[in-house]
């Protein structure tokens, strides 16, 4: 499960961007998105808000030095790793739509993989894995 300011706004995103696919979404009483599930490539994933004090990662970057320095380098130390069928046409898919390319195609660990950041600021690593 992932945290976002607006999980409606977010799933939306990764749908465009990323081709997960809806599965399930929860309206709130006040009209806000309260939850989403997705889901690509036979892995699931949950989108909510804890709480109207949570801050993206990319916000609280702006205000939190030791937050700031943790984006400082393109790794992803607190994110997803999706596995996906051709993940070239899915890193230029992604790219295309907007999403921040944190690193290009590398291999390595038996996989082809690139990151990239979403809108919020959470961090994806998206493979393939190699033929054996």
């Amino acid at each position: 499960m992932l945290s976002y300011e607006s999980p409606g706004e977010a799933a939306d995103w990764l749908v465009r961007v990323f081709g997960f696919t809806e599965t399930f979404r929860l309206d709130e009483h006040d009209g806000r998105v309260g939850h989403v599930d997705l889901e690509l490539g036979g892995g699931h994933v949950m989108l909510g808000c804890p709480s109207s004090a949570y801050q993206r990662p990319r916000k609280h970057a702006e205000a939190c030095e030791r937050a700031r320095s943790w984006r400082d380098h393109p790794y992803v130390v607190d994110g997803v790793h999706v596995v996906v069928p051709d993940v070239e046409a899915h890193l230029a898919h992604a790219r295309a739509e907007g999403a921040t390319i944190l690193s290009e195609l590398e291999e390595g660990h038996g996989q082809r993989l690139y990151r990239a950041e979403d809108l919020d600021g959470h961090r994806w690593m998206f493979a393939q894995p190699l033929q054996a």
